[in-house]
């Protein structure tokens, strides 16, 4: 029973023959044809991979590369605000009224005739 009869005879014409032989090279191109697009498929595959990856990379770099440019941004802001401050001091460091203001409130030289009295630093509350 676990065979199958099969009730029609085959021919063994020319034709058959040549049936057969076509049917065979459908199969054969056919094979070929998946065997091209499979390997077709895993290139595309590869190479959008490839680019995707690359591109993940890139906008790490460029994501990296703009942080590094907003931090120099704001380090030449404060330089250019710390350029401002020192020209302006050496500005009045050319003046010498600013000079003696200078050695009269640290160094606590005094004028012709003037006194200095140093007041010693106490808590008010006495």
């Amino acid at each position: 029973m676990g065979q199958k009869q099969e009730s029609v005879t085959r021919m063994n014409s020319s034709y058959m023959k040549k049936y057969d032989a076509h049917v065979e090279r459908q199969k054969r191109k056919r094979k070929r044809l998946i065997r091209r697009l499979v390997v077709f498929s895993i290139i595309v595959v590869i190479t959008f991979g490839g680019l995707t990856t690359y591109h993940l990379k890139q906008r790490g770099i460029h994501a990296e590369k703009a942080a590094e440019y907003e931090q120099l941004e704001q380090e030449l802001a404060s330089l250019k605000q710390s350029e401002e401050y020192l020209k302006e001091e050496i500005e009045l460091l050319n003046d010498e009224e600013y000079i003696l203001d200078i050695a009269r409130t640290n160094y606590f030289f005094s004028k012709e005739g003037e006194l200095i009295f140093k007041i010693p630093n106490k808590d008010p509350s006495y």
